[in-house]
């Protein structure tokens, strides 16, 4: 039998007995760790080993490559498994994040959103200005301004690349002028004008820079799939936008604003013991992608001096779970630090991700393909009882 070490309900298995359940060598072991298919942390008790997640190395050991159905396989790939689509634009591997083969880490150094945008839709300068219109918060005026574009804009179907691309810059341009205005600057000048807050345009920027692209996320997919249709460039955006805002992806950084209440109050220590007391996995430590730590956190963060209380927690976080922060906790530090607007995360986060919803887009339709899986129909059939008849 197995023997397993619980931490914090989460049982953690050496190199040894994960590669006695999974049957494999050490390097296919490894290779899971790289692609995040195992989660792995340092053992607390020798930092020269490391230890591999049970949860994970379990699901892989009850996988059997070799006799699965091909709707299983594609289930499993859904779920944070096998790369479903091929893509030249985003990878994650061994712990770095890179934008066409370029480390996207160095290029938050100096790069520019509208750097990135030229990377990434292959084209010369990109200027993302445009008009502020509309009223509300400014995350509305971002559904309204694309929602009215995606109901009047050409398809993206028979049309050619080059005009394309030109689209892909004014669609851009549309959403972020909804949500900061202003048409002079770039971007990330522009926003932290229009929040108040000038000398945060660094650290924005380098914000937008980590946050244009990362592999096929839900909201990249989303946009995949809308674009694969035949659809506007401006429909793939809003189907990439609606995606964002689920708690789950792009508004994962509120789940660390209860538990910074809790912080405040009774201290980080006495926080993270009793939400995870609760059973609650605490909020935006960990990544998948990343073991060792959410790189694009670690930049981030590096560029402004945490918060009291955020660098309590994330002592707290880091010691008892054995997870590092990861990008959105950054953010909901960045905007503590510099007294941004409350939703500024999801802001930054969607004006910077537009940059990748539409370099996918603007892949898949080279595909020329529609993305149409199959359903694995679960339910009642014909003739059971409460079924068809």
């Amino acid at each position: 039998m197995i023997e397993r070490i619980n931490v914090l309900a989460l049982d953690w298995l050496t190199s040894a007995q994960a590669l006695a359940v999974l049957g494999t060598q050490p390097q296919t072991l490894y290779a899971n760790v790289s692609r995040g298919r195992i989660r792995a942390k340092k053992d607390p008790d020798d930092p020269r080993r490391s230890l591999y997640s049970g949860d994970d190395v379990r699901r892989l050991a009850d996988r059997s490559p070799g006799r699965r159905k091909a709707e299983s396989v594609a289930s499993d790939a859904i779920r944070w498994g096998e790369p479903i689509l091929k893509t030249t634009l985003s990878t994650v591997e061994h712990g770095r994040l890179f934008y066409r083969g370029v480390d996207a880490v160095r290029l938050a150094e100096t790069a520019t959103l509208e750097d990135v945008a030229a990377l990434l839709w292959q084209v010369g300068a990109v200027r993302l200005k445009g008009e502020a219109s509309g009223d509300g918060e400014p995350l509305e005026r971002a559904f309204v301004a694309l929602g009215r574009r995606a109901a009047r804009d050409l398809p993206s179907l028979g049309r050619g690349p080059q005009v394309l691309r030109h689209e892909a810059q004014s669609v851009a341009a549309t959403m972020i002028s909804a949500m900061v205005g202003g048409t002079e600057g770039l971007v990330h000048e522009r926003a932290a004008a229009a929040w108040g807050r000038p000398e945060a345009a660094d650290v924005v920027r380098r914000a937008m820079v980590l946050l244009a692209d990362h592999e096929l996320n839900a909201s990249a997919f989303a946009a995949r799939v809308a674009i694969s249709t035949g659809s506007a460039l401006s429909a793939a955006a809003l189907a990439g936008l609606g995606a964002l805002t689920g708690p789950l992806h792009g508004g994962a950084w509120a789940g660390v604003a209860a538990l910074m209440e809790l912080v405040e109050r009774d201290g980080a220590e006495a926080a993270v013991r009793n939400w995870l007391g609760q059973g609650r996995p605490l909020p935006t430590f960990g990544h998948r992608l990343y073991p060792d730590g959410d790189i694009r956190a670690a930049a981030l963060m590096a560029a402004f001096e945490l918060p009291p209380a955020f660098a309590a927690l994330r002592e707290a976080g880091e010691r008892i779970v054995g997870e590092r922060p990861n990008v959105d906790f950054a953010m909901a530090a960045l905007t503590t630090a510099h007294g941004l607007p409350e939703r500024a995360p999801i802001l930054i986060f969607a004006m910077a991700r537009c940059v990748g919803w539409l370099a996918h887009a603007l892949e898949q339709i080279e595909r020329g393909e529609l993305i149409r899986p199959r359903a694995h129909y679960i339910g009642q059939k014909a003739g059971e009882p409460g079924g068809l008849s």
